[in-house]
C-alpha cells in the first residue's frame, strides 16, 4: 500500500525529472554575505555556457541580481563577487526596494539580451527592461509597465513589426495573463488577455503569471506558467503548461488541466516562502529538445529539472484541451457569458 507513485492510484506523467545534485545552488555557495538565492533567469552564452542570473535577498530584505556561469549548467559555478545589477533608486525610483525575478531572452535582430525583470516600488511591483551584449554593461529601457505588475518576458521576435511582451497585471478582473505590443521597447499598447485564472477548486485558480520566456516550437508557442491555490495552510505554487499560435502569440490553441512540477521535496516545501516551485528560466539542448528548467525552491534556493519538449507537447495532445472548451462550462450557456464569469 502507501504512497508510491507507482501505485495505480498515484501513477501520473513525470514529464519534469528534477536532478539528483538539487539543490544546485543557494545562500551558503555566495562570495559575499546573503539570505537568500532563488528565482534565477537563464540563457546559454555563445561560448556554450550557461548563465544564471540570480535573485539575490540581501539581509535587508531587498534583492538585486546577480550572474552565476558554469560549463554544464550544474556545477563549478563561477558566480560574480559583486552584484551584477543593482537597484538604482535615485535614477529609477521604482526600484526603491528592490529587482527582481529576471527573464532572459535572446534577440537575435539586435544581437542582445534583454531582462525583463520586477521592480518593486512603494506602489507595488512594477516590470521594467534592460537591454545587455555581455551582461557586464547594461542599456536601462526603464519602467515599461506600472504597478501592479510581474511575471513578464519578451518574445525573441517581432510580430507585424512590433515587439511583443508577455506580463501579468493585477487588477479588478483578478490576476491573468496579458501580452501587449511595441515598436521600441518603451511605449506598449495593444494589451490583451490571452491566459486567465480559474476559479473554484483548481490548482491554477485566482492568480497566474508566466514562469521562463515562451518556447518557440513547430506547434507554436509552448508557455510554461505558474497557478497559486489558496489553501488554509497557505498558497502553492505549481507549474502549467498552454500552447500559442506560432504567427499570432495572442491566440491559446492549447491549455493542460494538470499541473506538471508542484513542490514534493524538502527544498521545496520548506524555505523563507514553502510549497513552491517557480522557475524564472530554461535552456534548450543541442537537439532542439532537452529543456532545463532552472527554478525557486521555496524562496531559499535554486534547482533545475529537465523535460522533453516533444514529449511535453505530446502530453498536451492527449491530455489538453482546446482553449475554447474552458473547464467547466455548463451545458446551454454561451462561451461570452462563461469568459464574463470565470474572469
Amino acid at each position: 500500500m502507501g504512497n508510491s507513485r507507482s501505485s495505480n492510484n498515484q501513477h501520473h506523467a513525470d514529464l519534469f525529472r528534477r536532478h539528483p545534485r538539487n539543490p544546485l545552488i543557494s545562500a551558503a555557495d555566495w562570495p559575499y554575505p546573503v539570505n537568500s538565492v532563488f528565482n534565477a533567469g537563464a540563457t546559454l552564452l555563445q561560448d556554450g555556457t550557461t548563465l544564471l542570473l540570480c535573485r539575490v535577498e540581501d539581509r535587508k530584505g531587498h534583492s538585486h541580481l546577480c550572474a552565476a556561469r558554469s560549463e554544464n549548467g550544474l556545477d563549478s559555478w563561477n558566480i560574480d563577487p559583486r552584484p551584477t545589477l543593482e537597484p538604482d533608486p535615485v535614477n529609477y525610483p521604482e526600484e526603491l526596494w528592490g529587482i527582481e525575478d529576471p527573464r532572459i531572452t535572446y534577440l537575435p535582430e539586435l544581437r542582445k539580451y534583454a531582462i525583463a525583470y520586477c521592480a518593486y516600488s512603494r506602489g507595488g511591483p512594477s516590470v521594467s527592461l534592460v537591454l545587455t551584449e555581455d551582461f557586464k554593461s547594461f542599456e536601462r529601457c526603464g519602467n515599461i509597465m506600472p504597478p501592479e505588475n510581474k511575471d513578464a518576458a519578451l518574445f525573441p521576435r517581432r510580430f507585424n513589426g512590433l515587439w511583443a511582451l508577455v506580463h501579468r497585471p493585477v487588477g479588478p478582473i483578478g490576476a491573468h495573463v496579458w501580452i501587449s505590443f511595441s515598436p521600441d521597447m518603451r511605449h506598449w499598447g495593444g494589451h490583451k488577455l490571452i491566459l486567465a485564472a480559474r476559479r473554484g477548486g483548481w490548482w491554477d485558480a485566482n492568480r497566474i503569471g508566466l514562469s521562463p520566456p515562451p518556447i518557440e516550437t513547430p506547434r507554436g508557442w509552448l508557455m510554461l506558467y505558474h497557478g497559486v491555490r489558496r489553501t488554509a495552510a497557505g498558497c502553492i505554487y505549481r507549474l502549467g503548461v498552454a500552447l500559442f499560435d506560432l504567427g499570432d502569440p495572442t491566440r491559446c490553441t492549447k491549455r493542460g488541466d494538470h499541473w506538471l512540477l508542484g513542490p514534493e521535496t524538502e527544498y521545496e516545501r520548506f524555505g523563507d516562502v514553502g510549497n513552491v516551485v517557480f522557475p524564472c528560466g530554461h535552456t534548450l539542448g543541442p537537439d532542439g529538445d532537452t529543456l532545463s528548467l532552472y527554478y525557486g525552491g521555496a524562496d531559499s534556493c535554486l534547482a533545475v529539472a529537465t523535460a522533453s519538449v516533444r514529449e511535453i507537447l505530446e502530453w498536451l495532445d492527449a491530455h489538453g484541451r482546446d482553449y475554447g472548451e474552458p473547464a467547466g462550462k455548463p451545458p446551454g450557456v454561451s462561451q461570452m457569458e462563461w469568459d464574463a464569469e470565470t474572469m
